[in-house]
C-alpha cells in the first residue's frame, strides 16, 4: 500500500543528504551583489526548472524530469521518494496611505533596508513511500497539487509603525510522481529504478505575451529534484558501476536530472537525482560557515566582497530577500578565524617529479606561443599585460582566440561527470584567460547549448586548458 509519510530512521537518513539537497535547491536563488537591481537577479531560476506543459512548446525548458537508476533491494524493501521544488510567489510592496489605504509602489524606503518587488521562493516537498513489489509492472502514480494563496505581511518601522505591507501571490500548481522498476536480464538480481517527475498545470499564456518566463515561473516547479531511499538494499552508483552492471549502467535513460549517490560516504541506500550534475557523496566543504548561494564564486573572495558593499547597498539587499538579508549579516559578523578558514584548504596532494628550473623565463612565450609578461604576477601592473577579449594561443599552428571555435576534448587527469556530456562537442571560445601560474584557459560556450546566451551576459562560461581542445578552423 502506497502511503505518504516517512518512518523516522529513514527521516534520519535523508536529514545528511538534504545539506546537499538545499545547495541544489537554492543554486543560484540570489547572487552577488544581493540585490533585486542586479543585472544577474533579473532572469532568475535555471537550474530544474519544470514549466507549464502549455508553455513548454514555445521555449526550450522542459516539463518533466525522467531518473532512471539501478538497485538491488532486499525481500520486503520500500523506497521512499521525497521530491523536493522552490514554488515562486510573487512579491510586491504597498505603502500605507494618511486614510489607511494602501498603494502599490516600486519601493518603499526603511531605515534598515529598501524593500521591491521580488519573487520569493517556498519550499516544497512531496513524500511517497512504496513497497518495492508495488513497482512492479504499472508503477505506482502520485498526483500531487499546491493551490493558489495570497498572503500579507505588515511593514512596521522602527517605531512599531504601520508603513505599509508586502502582498505574496502563489499560482496553483500541479504535478504527477510517477514510480515504476523492471528486473534486468543477468545472474544478479537488480532492477532498473524509474522516477519521473511531471508538471501538469494547466495554463495558457495570455495572448500577445508569447513565451513569457516572468508568466510561466509562478506555476513551475523550480530546482526540481528528487531523493529516494532503499529500507533495505542498496543502489549502484552511475558513475564507479561493477563490471557486470556497466551495460545496464549505460542503458538508463536519465533527461534533464543525473544521479549519484548521497548521503554518508561508504553507504548505498540513498540516491539524490539533481538537475546539476555532482559526484558521488556529494558534501558541503566544512569550511563553509554559511549559505552565499552564488556556488560559482569563491566563498572568500565573495565574503569578502559583500562586507565591502556600501550601506546603501546593504539596505537594499537585506529588503531584497530574507536570504539575501542573512547573507549580509554572516559576511558583517563573520570573525576572523572563520575567514581565514576560507583562505584555502588543499584536498589532495602529488609529487613534483619535474626538476626545479628556478625562476620562470618571462622573456620567452611558452608552450602556446603566449608571450610572458615582464612584470611579475604578484605586482597589480601586470595586468596591463593581459586582455582576454584580445589575447590568443597558438595550438597546432593556429592562432586561438575569442570567436574561434573549437572541438572538446576534456583531459582525464581533469574530467568530472560533466565533462562525460561535453566530450565531442564543439563550442565558441568567448575569451583567452592566464592564471597567476603562468598557466593558459580557455573559456567556452557550448555551440547548441540554448543557454549560450544567458552564459554570455552573465559571464558565466566553460574553462579548458589548450590541451583539452582542438581547433576547428584558423580564423588568424
Amino acid at each position: 500500500m502506497t502511503v505518504t509519510a516517512f518512518t523516522p530512521g529513514t527521516e534520519e537518513r535523508f536529514a545528511l543528504a538534504r545539506q546537499v539537497a538545499d545547495a541544489v535547491l537554492f543554486e543560484g536563488y540570489v547572487l552577488y551583489p544581493y540585490r533585486a537591481s542586479a543585472a544577474k537577479n533579473r532572469l532568475r531560476w535555471q537550474f530544474g526548472v519544470l514549466v507549464p506543459p502549455g508553455w513548454g512548446t514555445e521555449c526550450e525548458e522542459h516539463d518533466f524530469q525522467h531518473t532512471e537508476c539501478l538497485m538491488e533491494p532486499k525481500a520486503g524493501a520500500t523506497l521512499s521518494v521525497e521530491v523536493r521544488f522552490l514554488h515562486a510567489r510573487r512579491r510586491t510592496v504597498q505603502r500605507a496611505r494618511p486614510d489607511g489605504g494602501m498603494d502599490t509602489v516600486a519601493e518603499l524606503r526603511l531605515d534598515d533596508r529598501v524593500l521591491v518587488p521580488w519573487d520569493e521562493g517556498s519550499e516544497e516537498r512531496v513524500e511517497v513511500v512504496a513497497s518495492v513489489d508495488e513497482l512492479l509492472g504499472d508503477g505506482v502514480t502520485h498526483p500531487f497539487r499546491r493551490p493558489a494563496r495570497e498572503d500579507t505581511e505588515p511593514v512596521l518601522d522602527e517605531a512599531g509603525r504601520s508603513v505599509g505591507r508586502l502582498v505574496r501571490r502563489c499560482e496553483e500548481i500541479n504535478g504527477t510522481i510517477r514510480l515504476s522498476a523492471r528486473e534486468l536480464d543477468g545472474p544478479y538480481r537488480a532492477l532498473r529504478l524509474t522516477a519521473v517527475v511531471e508538471n501538469t498545470t494547466v495554463w495558457t499564456p495570455p495572448e500577445g505575451r508569447g513565451a513569457d518566463r516572468d508568466a510561466a515561473l509562478p506555476r513551475s516547479l523550480v530546482a526540481t529534484h528528487v531523493l529516494m531511499a532503499l529500507s533495505a538494499g542498496s543502489f549502484l552508483s552511475m558513475t564507479d558501476p561493477p563490471e557486470w552492471a556497466k551495460g545496464a549502467v549505460a542503458a538508463c535513460r536519465n533527461l534533464h536530472t543525473w544521479p549519484v549517490l548521497a548521503g554518508e560516504p561508504g553507504r548505498d541506500d540513498l540516491v539524490l537525482s539533481s538537475p546539476i550534475i555532482l559526484e558521488d557523496h556529494p558534501a558541503i566543504a566544512p569550511e563553509s560557515p554559511g549559505a552565499l548561494y552564488d556556488a560559482t564564486e569563491i566563498d572568500e573572495i565573495l565574503a569578502l566582497r559583500t562586507a565591502a558593499l556600501t550601506d546603501e547597498e546593504k539596505r537594499e539587499a537585506r529588503g531584497t530577500d530574507e536570504r539575501a538579508a542573512a547573507v549580509i549579516e554572516l559576511a558583517d559578523s563573520m570573525p576572523p578565524e572563520v575567514l581565514e578558514r576560507l583562505h584555502g584548504a588543499v584536498r589532495s596532494l602529488r609529487e613534483v617529479t619535474s626538476p626545479d628550473t628556478g625562476a620562470p623565463d618571462l622573456g620567452f612565450p611558452d608552450e602556446h606561443g603566449v608571450q610572458r609578461p615582464d612584470t611579475p604576477w604578484w605586482d597589480p601592473a601586470s595586468e596591463a599585460g593581459f586582455d582576454p577579449e584580445r589575447d590568443r594561443v597558438v595550438m597546432d599552428g593556429r592562432s586561438v582566440g575569442k570567436g574561434s571555435r573549437v572541438e572538446l576534448h576534456p583531459g582525464l587527469r581533469r574530467t568530472d561527470a560533466q565533462d562525460i556530456f561535453l566530450r565531442g562537442r564543439t563550442a565558441m571560445v568567448e575569451a583567452v584567460l592566464h592564471n597567476v601560474d603562468g598557466g593558459v584557459h580557455l573559456a567556452v560556450t557550448v555551440e547548441g547549448d540554448p543557454g549560450a546566451d544567458i552564459r554570455r551576459e552573465q559571464g558565466r562560461f566553460l574553462y579548458f586548458q589548450p590541451d583539452e581542445v582542438t581547433p576547428l578552423e584558423d580564423d588568424a
